[in-house]
């Protein structure tokens, strides 16, 4: 189910705004100012989520973050990136997973953002930026727009405009130091928790040797005091010494775990991927299992839907009890209008993820589009599952409205529509829904409490994030 999560975005971009002070003072890499007002857009796959928790289950019980809950979110760029904001959540761009050739790759670089998590570091950053003069920090700050709005010439990481000079120049150097080092403690956790694990820190090497190709252009005019990171070659000669002294530096993948990774990349090709880039790298002389997922995704994305079960289909036969070949069947019927028949693959899904809160939305949805008012209840009742585990989901709320319609439960629909704007980032019609609901629910209930706190919610300011 790779979908686009927009709502999920809103919640990723409410940090502190410290912390969104703290990105903004370091814009000093050598990014476009294009860039800066980009925002992610986020996506959603319970087979590629399952699979990142796996990956990632032996990596959090080394550092001791078991009981921290921590998710990967999954976002939909083609640069290869992951990023850390708090202690909850790790982000990996779409890029990342796509191009690493094995599971030891995405591992080492999740693990040195975990290695951010375990050490604090978020949280000691802001003790830094405190400690510094306010007015020399909004200084710093204020200028930020003229460093990275001169950060594609050839004064990168100079002074471009004039405009950070004097003691606002020092504490800018001593923010990004403290951040190089940092850098450098979480690549030497994340070495001892693949030790502890016992894998190999090959992956993470070989990772840091595609960031030092991506810098090599700049690096001969770039000022590595002015660089939050580590230069790439000073990180690399590092890593490769204590990847020789790990007793693991040879440990490979375990077959399955290779497998399920050449499956996820399949999907992420078929799903973001053209149908003559699909071919290009899936050609029809490869009949692996990975080959035959991306062509049956790309086969039904590109309007062939009949040919595109048929293939899905076939890769049941060789696999009755994946869970996500039914998913895929399940939602490339709900998408081309055919919601009855992908109520059974979806059922199917469900039960072999024993009852995954994301599928049974899916399902909840695939029942109300069906139009068959019998249904109803359970497309209630699938909904409510789905969405008081994993709230975010702003299209599951407008389902769920629609079914509380069918059924006349106008106060509960009114509250669904508002959850479902509120989700969306549309603070404005969420209160306005709320209100109208509240107005249908008893004094106290619960369905009035939920309306009472929508109609009071107050948007945080949010800062911009500049790259």
């Amino acid at each position: 189910m790779l979908r686009p999560a927009m709502s999920a975005a809103r919640g990723a971009l409410r940090f502190a705004a410290l912390l969104g002070a703290l990105a903004a003072a370091l814009t000093l890499a050598v990014q476009p100012a294009a860039a800066q007002q980009k925002r992610p857009k986020l996506i959603r796959d319970v087979e590629i989520e399952t699979l990142l928790r796996d990956y990632m289950r032996p990596i959090w019980a080394a550092a001791g973050l078991t009981q921290q809950n921590i998710r990967v979110v999954l976002i939909d760029d083609p640069s290869f990136n992951a990023f850390v904001m708090d202690g909850k959540r790790i982000f990996v761009n779409t890029g990342a997973l796509m191009q690493s050739d094995t599971p030891n790759e995405i591992i080492g670089v999740l693990a040195h953002e975990t290695g951010h998590i375990a050490g604090g570091h978020l949280a000691r950053m802001r003790l830094q930026l405190e400690g510094a003069q306010t007015a020399a920090i909004v200084a710093m700050l204020l200028a930020v727009g003229g460093v990275a709005a001169s950060a594609g010439s050839d004064n990168v990481g100079g002074n471009p405009a004039g405009l950070i000079t004097g003691p606002q120049e020092a504490i800018r150097r001593t923010l990004l130091a403290y951040q190089r080092g940092e850098e450098q403690a979480a690549d030497r956790a994340a070495v001892s928790y693949l030790s502890a694990t016992k894998q190999s820190p090959r992956g993470m090497v070989k990772t840091f040797e595609r960031f030092q190709n991506d810098q090599l252009f700049i690096s001969q005019r770039v000022d590595p005091y002015v660089l939050s990171h580590p230069m790439a070659r000073e990180r690399i000669a590092a890593l490769e010494e204590l990847a020789a002294r790990s007793p693991y530096v040879n440990a490979k993948d375990p077959p399955a775990l290779q497998a399920r990774h050449d499956m996820m990349r399949a999907k992420l090709y078929g799903f973001t991927q053209r149908p003559d880039a699909v071919a290009r790298r899936y050609p029809l002389s490869n009949t692996s299992l990975p080959a035959r997922y991306a062509r049956a995704i790309s086969t039904y994305r590109f309007g062939n839907v009949p040919d595109g079960v048929r293939q899905i289909d076939g890769l049941i036969a060789e696999q009755p009890n994946n869970p996500y070949f039914y998913e895929l069947k399940g939602q490339a019927l709900l998408e081309s209008g055919r919601a009855r028949e992908a109520v059974a693959p979806l059922r199917k899904a469900t039960e072999l993820t024993g009852g995954n809160p994301l599928l049974r939305t899916m399902l909840g949805q695939s029942l109300v589009e069906s139009g068959d008012k019998a249904s109803t209840d359970e497309a209630i009742r699938e909904l409510n599952f789905g969405l008081q585990r994993d709230s975010n989901s702003s299209t599951g709320w407008r389902y769920l409205a629609t079914a509380y319609g069918q059924k006349g439960d106008l106060a509960n629909a009114d509250l669904a529509s508002a959850q479902s704007a509120f989700y969306g980032g549309d603070y404005k019609l969420a209160r306005e829904l709320a209100g109208r609901a509240r107005l249908k629910f008893p004094l106290g209930s619960p369905g009035w409490l939920k309306a009472d706190d929508i109609v009071n919610f107050k948007p945080p300011s949010m800062p911009v994030r500049r790259q």
